[in-house]
């Protein structure tokens, strides 16, 4: 792939990963404002856990869909020969672990880096996301 590619196509599917994530954090919320209401009035424990473990659920999926979408790219690519080493590249790249025992070519490194920022960036934003609904939780529950 030539650096434009690179570019090009990692940041398609950053954006890609990035309307996944944003999809599904704005559907959790929803969900959370309708537990939060179905649950009020039940004690502390569920009104307060129940939201917290519903958004780390949503949060834990939309994860693992962004690791296999980049794991489908480097399988239907021909970048790596099967799906054991794409969904371990990928969660490796994703986490920014990099262990660096499955390196990708010359002609692919800009693009593989794409993985590593789009897994940067969806923890940042999962963490915002999740430190605003434990700020929200807790002040409704504890503070009024």
């Amino acid at each position: 792939m030539t650096l434009s590619q690179q570019i090009l196509w990692g940041s398609f599917y950053l954006g890609l990963c990035f309307l996944i994530e944003i999809g599904l954090l704005t559907w959790c919320t929803i969900m959370v404002r309708k537990v939060i209401d179905r649950w009020d009035g039940q004690g502390t424990f569920l009104p307060t856990a129940g939201p917290i473990a519903l958004a780390l659920a949503v949060i834990v999926a939309t994860h693992t869909i962004q690791v296999w979408i980049w794991a489908i790219v480097w399988v239907m690519g021909d970048v790596l020969p099967d799906w054991n080493s794409a969904l371990y590249f990928s969660l490796v790249t994703f986490t920014t672990l990099g262990y660096g025992d499955i390196v990708l070519g010359e002609g692919l490194r800009i693009f593989g880096a794409f993985a590593s920022v789009t897994g940067l960036l969806a923890f940042g934003l999962s963490t915002a996301f999740m430190v605003a609904l434990m700020t929200r939780v807790f002040q409704e529950r504890f503070l009024t």
